[in-house]
């Protein structure tokens, strides 16, 4: 096995850092994730010898995945957090077929809210002389940023690095690509190179393996406007638009203030009744309130022919989740009221995702517990969707993992009323849901995912398997704020 990524086996399979997605600010690790990481490696040191394998041979198997997720359940308990955990056998990690059996999977994965950024786009040309984006990123094992250009490094970030990340080293089966909040000016992905990746993979025959929202700011000149003609001339599936965010600084809006309904009804008009909303997640204090899911019941009551997706599920990382709390005017809690006060039950067209919330919440077992018990108890397991918002954490395939293994304790789910989280209710998360919002023909699943130029490339892949185990978002607040400042 020749390995180009990390020949010394460094860095772990199951990535617990502090990257954020760029729309939060980076929280640093606490004692109980330092001290899983270095069971981790203790782990990976003592079973590679055992099994007769280099470290890095082991850290790239399943029984590296499997090796991490039990340090993490060490970790957690030790720190008195077991109201989650993640279901693996202690011989998975020595075991391969054990190991498989925990962490593999043949799960159809839709994966709803994907990003990369185009390395050559018109916003680079926008910037400083001497600006440097991203440059701060985790970029070790990329070839171009060895090359001598200010931005050849973008490369890293680009169209090749997401779909190696998302469709060779990861079990992804399909993906939407989002957008982030911008000006118009200073997209770093416009649904322009955002459908010539989409297209790029059409010609691998990998057929509708990449979805397309369309960014809509409704508080922004133009954007309005600009609907009629992203619908016409791409085959937008939803569209994406941020609550919290103004241009130039300006406030946010309410989905039933005028700038909102207007977007609504658009939406409708165009027949495009998906609409994806960034709530949680806040930015920063400004307009703090829009970012809250208040809004979000009277608008799916209102409409009812629309899908309303609720991106990171209105999570934020400065308050832990715990039990249902109705007073609470943020986080996961703030969504379920919402839905509650307007009379919308399970399977409504409310619908929670969670890109960033899941890999927030995997750093603490007691809060990704209740965060799942609420979502599954009052929206219900047809009404959640799976989101990674990779590129930013390089690939998904960690986070698939945990999901894979995670389950809510028996103590929470007796005094709770949460449900265990079963086969069937995993795969309706995992895929099964987006199906009935971002749906795809029966002869693709059939014929094209299992057999085409994508799934054949996978195959060929995972013989000779060399995942960077990478994050690429900011880590710290210094490169969160860079990250900001040529974000528009």
């Amino acid at each position: 096995m020749s390995q180009r990524q990390d020949p010394d086996g460094r860095r772990l399979p199951i990535k617990l850092d502090s990257t954020s997605n760029g729309e939060f600010t980076p929280v640093p690790l606490a004692p109980e994730h330092h001290h899983a990481n270095a069971l981790a490696h203790d782990l990976a040191e003592l079973n590679a010898r055992r099994m007769g394998v280099s470290r890095r041979g082991f850290l790239v198997s399943a029984c590296g995945a499997a090796s991490s997720l039990l340090a993490m359940n060490a970790a957690y308990a030790a720190a008195g957090k077991r109201g989650g955990f993640f279901q693996v056998p202690a011989e998975a990690a020595l075991e391969p077929a054990a190991a498989e059996a925990a962490v593999s999977g043949k799960e159809f994965i839709f994966d709803v809210q994907g990003h990369f950024v185009n390395p050559t786009g018109a916003w680079t040309r926008a910037l400083p002389e001497a600006a440097r984006p991203l440059s701060g990123f985790g970029t070790q094992g990329c070839a171009a940023a060895a090359l001598g250009g200010r931005l050849d490094h973008l490369q890293c970030f680009g169209p090749d690095a997401f779909l190696r990340d998302i469709f060779l080293d990861s079990d992804t089966s399909l993906m939407v690509l989002s957008f982030v909040p911008s000006t118009r000016e200073g997209e770093p992905l416009t649904i322009e190179e955002a459908a010539a990746t989409a297209a790029i993979v059409e010609t691998m025959q990998g057929t509708h393996r990449l979805f397309l929202h369309g960014r809509v700011n409704p508080n922004q000149a133009g954007d309005l406007e600009d609907m009629d003609r992203l619908a016409a001339t791409f085959p937008i599936s939803a569209w994406k638009t941020y609550t919290q965010w103004g241009p130039n600084g300006e406030r946010g809006f309410w989905m039933d203030d005028e700038a909102g309904l207007a977007m609504i009804e658009k939406a409708r008009k165009l027949n495009v009744r998906n609409i994806a909303i960034h709530k949680g997640l806040p930015f920063g204090p400004r307009s703090y309130e829009y970012s809250t899911c208040a809004d979000v019941g009277r608008v799916g009551k209102r409409f009812p022919d629309v899908n309303f997706l609720i991106y990171h599920s209105g999570f934020v990382t400065d308050t832990p989740e715990g039990p249902y709390d109705p007073t609470r005017k943020d986080g996961i809690d703030a969504l379920v009221t919402s839905v509650r006060e307007a009379g919308l039950g399970k399977g409504s067209n409310v619908y929670a995702e969670l890109g960033s919330t899941w890999r927030f919440l995997m750093r603490d077992p007691d809060s990704a517990a209740h965060a799942l018990g609420k979502l599954l108890l009052h929206l219900g397991e047809d009404n959640i969707l799976w989101g990674t918002d990779s590129i930013w954490y390089g690939s998904p395939q960690d986070q698939i993992q945990a999901f894979r293994t995670f389950q809510i304790s028996a103590e929470l789910r007796d005094e709770f009323g949460y449900p265990e989280i079963t086969p069937t209710i995993r795969a309706k998360i995992f895929g099964l849901n987006a199906l009935k919002i971002y749906p795809v023909a029966r002869d693709v699943l059939d014929q094209h995912l299992r057999g085409d130029a994508v799934a054949r490339a996978r195959e060929n892949y995972r013989n000779d398997p060399d995942p960077s185990f990478l994050t690429h978002g900011p880590r710290t607040r210094r490169e969160f704020l860079n990250f900001k400042a040529w974000g528009g």
